[in-house]
């Protein structure tokens, strides 16, 4: 078992506990030996005139708390080299709703991560900036503005719509002015919060981060707090069906080695937590019976759309690169998408674009699973792929669920067989 402890500056204790990783809370470490998380937070909070509930605020707290902790165990250190079994202790301001939700908040980042979570929610938790005028946004909704394709074509299609989205970024490393970008071009710079976890640890990172998500849907609380008169308040989570189920292209890519950001079942938990909490906004996932090439296709100002796509990115190695690698399953959803829609890739480059010359590589790239799903999929069809990974829907969802998968199947194949990998 690995231990985190997440608290406010005044409450470390002289004597750290042995094998424990320790983190600050909100402010920068004074010591050597313990990591800070969310520094600078309230200073951007309290800029944008951004005031959060209480709930609102506890929740940020605990997401950057499993945010930072993500970071902290290494996997491989683990039993089987991948489940961890994680031990978190958070300070926040009102601990006890979460408490009396404890088994159900283990299951959520169990079903997210993959992992074992045992959570321990104390008192004294550093308070939230307080205010009796706090800024009032023109805004009707909160929309998740990630950089991402996804992203993007949501905020056009709500600002064609005539709503006026307060975007939400999380701040990934080279994508700052991208989003700000985005929200310049939409008519909402005066609408767009972007924040920053600042994780600074004392232990080496983590890479497969599992919990990122967490972290945004963190910063999705402070925002809806920031429109308290709207009702019913909306936030909207544009991703495309096929990646937000992430069925698993072959046997060997079970559970958790699939990230479930915007899984239905994830986000069904998030939302009784949040209810429970009394964070009274509700999530609405637009996009989630469509693949990437429909939801391209389906955009309401195309015209925008290839204006602003080249700058967008799917890539989760693209902060380390500094390009999309192209063969990874995210960019290889976003290359078939762009084949679906009959409109040239406006992808600057690609590190790997030649997938025939880099399909033989391994592990390295998820061209060969994703080629074998396809023909599984041509010999069996979508049945055996799909249906145990579709338990949790009614009867009504499972076809529109089955429907996105055989779809977003049918896309990755096409492209495959254009490429020449198949």
């Amino acid at each position: 078992m690995s231990r985190v402890i997440c608290l406010p500056q005044r409450m470390l204790p002289r004597d750290l506990e042995r094998g424990a990783v320790y983190y600050s809370m909100y402010t920068a470490s004074q010591r050597q030996d313990v990591g800070s998380v969310g520094t600078g937070l309230l200073d951007d909070l309290e800029l944008k005139g951004v005031y959060p509930s209480l709930p609102a605020w506890d929740f940020a707290t605990f997401a950057l708390a499993v945010g930072a902790s993500d970071l902290a165990v290494q996997r491989s250190n683990s039993a089987d080299g991948w489940t961890r079994v994680i031990e978190l202790d958070v300070a926040l301001q009102n601990p006890e709703p979460f408490g009396a939700r404890k088994r159900d908040i283990e299951e959520m980042l169990r079903f997210l991560t993959g992992d074992f979570w045992h959570l321990t929610f104390l008192e004294g938790g550093r308070p939230r900036a307080l205010s009796t005028a706090p800024a009032r946004f023109d805004a009707d909704c909160v929309c998740l503005l990630s950089g991402g394709m996804d992203s993007l074509v949501g905020a056009i299609d709500l600002t064609v719509l005539g709503k006026k989205p307060l975007f939400v970024s999380q701040l990934v490393k080279g994508n700052r002015e991208d989003q700000h970008h985005f929200a310049r071009r939409l008519g909402g710079a005066d609408r767009h919060l972007l924040w920053n976890s600042n994780v600074r640890s004392t232990v080496d990172h983590e890479l497969s981060t599992r919990a990122r998500s967490i972290v945004f849907y963190g910063f999705a609380a402070l925002a809806a707090s920031a429109l308290p008169d709207i009702e019913p308040l909306y936030v909207y989570v544009p991703e495309n069906g096929f990646i937000s189920l992430n069925i698993p292209l072959n046997p060997g890519r079970m559970g958790s080695l699939s990230t479930k950001t915007t899984h239905p079942v994830f986000l069904h938990h998030l939302q009784g937590l949040w209810n429970a909490l009394g964070i009274g906004a509700t999530f609405h996932s637009p996009y989630k019976y469509l693949t990437k090439g429909e939801v391209l296709l389906g955009c309401q100002d195309l015209p925008l759309m290839d204006q602003l796509m080249p700058r967008t990115t799917s890539c989760g190695k693209y902060g380390r690169l500094n390009e999309h690698c192209g063969r990874c399953l995210p960019c290889l959803v976003r290359r078939a998408a762009f084949f679906k829609a009959g409109t040239p890739d406006p992808t600057p480059s690609y590190r790997y674009g030649n997938l025939k010359a880099t399909a033989p590589s391994g592990n390295a790239n998820d061209t060969h699973a994703a080629a074998i799903a396809y023909l599984r999929y041509l010999s069996d069809g979508v049945g055996p792929m799909a249906a145990g990974a579709l338990t949790f829907a009614t009867p009504d969802e499972r076809a529109s669920f089955q429907r996105v998968v055989e779809a977003g199947i049918g896309e990755l194949g096409a492209f495959l067989e254009h490429e020449g990998i198949i």
